[in-house]
């Protein structure tokens, strides 16, 4: 059970950092904000920015390597790969303490795979938000890529 937590994890993180390369320094800057919301670099952020969120609030130890980017930081790609592989790794780490019932490792109450759910389905919301702000924009993603995001037994 635990090497497809891990997996699952991995996988949906994977997703991100596929969709982030793919997009162009245009799309980075794109927004279907009027009045100064997110664009896409902003919305990268917030991922990472959330998971952080949660590690300081569920598994402090692993909070130390973890940037916070600012409300309205228009990170690089590069910033913001390193965030997202950084907690990445923070977030395995609770997943796994979690399952094990080890010490300061707090999931959700309703367990492990809610917690798993919870970043899934929250990351997957921002990516859609993403595709729609590239799309509306002029920015779309190839078809590869946007096909690409549910292979999820290739990635």
């Amino acid at each position: 059970m635990k090497k497809e937590l891990i997996q699952a994890w991995r996988t949906n993180n994977n997703i991100n950092l596929m969709v982030l390369d793919k997009v162009t320094p245009e799309g980075m800057n794109a927004t279907l904000s009027k009045r100064g919301g997110r664009g896409v670099a902003g919305e990268f952020a917030h991922m990472h920015n959330i998971r952080r969120a949660h590690i300081e609030r569920r598994a402090k130890q692993y909070l130390d390597d973890l940037v916070k980017f600012p409300t309205g930081a228009v990170p690089t790609k590069a910033e913001l790969k390193k965030a997202l592989r950084s907690s990445e790794k923070a977030v395995e780490a609770l997943l796994v303490g979690a399952l094990e019932n080890e010490p300061k490792h707090r999931g959700f109450k309703r367990g492990i795979f809610t917690t798993l759910s919870y970043f899934v389905s929250h990351e997957a919301h921002h990516r859609g938000r993403i595709l729609l702000t590239l799309k509306v924009s002029g920015n779309t993603l190839d078809k590869n890529t946007q096909m690409g995001i549910w292979a999820w037994d290739q990635i």
